[in-house]
């Protein structure tokens, strides 16, 4: 939509996306804490599980006879 020189009278609003709480409770800092910890010390690892190719058993049904 174009707007004309007679709609730029519209005020702008700020909109802020996050800004940090005036005090920092141990509840929000442990939770921080918490989510930190399970980011970087995550023991699952789905990348180690997954198939890589052919196994014995498939290699043993079609080897050539």
């Amino acid at each position: 939509m174009l707007m004309h020189a007679a709609d730029s009278n519209v005020n702008a609003v700020a909109v802020t996306v996050w800004a940090p709480p005036k005090t920092w409770s141990p509840v929000i800092v442990a939770g921080a804490l918490r989510k930190l910890v399970n980011e970087l010390f995550d023991p699952y690892r789905p990348e180690l599980h997954y198939m890589r190719g052919p196994g014995p058993k498939w290699r043993e049904r079609h080897k050539s006879h």
